[in-house]
């Protein structure tokens, strides 16, 4: 039996010991793996970007208050998601965070079932933005093999143009551009034109800071 938690990691920052306590003690039952830091500012300094997570963040707090957190992470391009905590007095801050893109807030005191469906959520979203992110980096490392000239055969293709197009345009033959664009579907791994499309058109996200 494998003792790692397999619902994925939750990010605590609060500066209130009581509250990261308790909410350690609720994930940790559930087989979350939980990391707690006391402030924004000691999250920022150990926040692996590549790890698939989320965010339970305390929307004040001494220091870096919450929502500062949340827009140091949008300048990093962090698809990491969020959720405040919030007091009574807090909400209207706490709408304005969800503008920014963060999931949902949670008032205190927290209704247990409802936090853990919150945290599926995130993860659920957390995986996806990964999954994304690793399907632009194998995209990446697949157009790293073409040549430049590859390259230019490849734009032009995207493009719509037919060989003798692309032969005119680069100053080549359509002998030329016919084994430049055989190699290019073999170096992508690609069976067909709308294979090679999709591979050249997946949207790419932003890269971090």
């Amino acid at each position: 039996m494998s003792l790692i938690p397999k619902r994925g990691t939750v990010y605590v920052v609060d500066d209130d010991e009581a509250v990261r306590d308790s909410l350690q003690w609720l994930l940790e039952g559930k087989d979350y793996r939980v990391r707690c830091f006391e402030s924004a500012e000691a999250f920022l300094a150990r926040y692996d970007p590549r790890e698939v997570a989320c965010l339970i963040a305390d929307i004040r707090m001494g220091g870096m208050s919450g929502m500062e957190l949340q827009d140091r992470l949008l300048e990093r391009h962090s698809p990491l998601p969020i959720c405040f905590i919030t007091g009574h007095g807090d909400v209207p801050m706490a709408v304005e965070s969800m503008k920014k893109g963060a999931v949902d807030f949670i008032q205190k005191p927290f209704d247990e079932a409802k936090l853990v469906a919150l945290v599926d959520r995130m993860l659920e979203l957390a995986r996806e933005a990964f999954a994304v992110h690793q399907q632009a980096a194998t995209r990446e490392a697949l157009l790293a093999k073409l040549t430049t000239r590859e390259s230019q055969v490849l734009e032009r293709i995207v493009a719509g143009r037919l060989n003798k197009q692309i032969a005119d345009d680069l100053g080549i033959s359509i002998k030329t551009v016919e084994a430049h664009r055989a190699n290019i579907m073999e170096k992508l791994g690609a069976n067909t034109v709308a294979d090679l499309l999709k591979i050249a058109l997946a949207p790419i996200p932003p890269s971090k800071v």
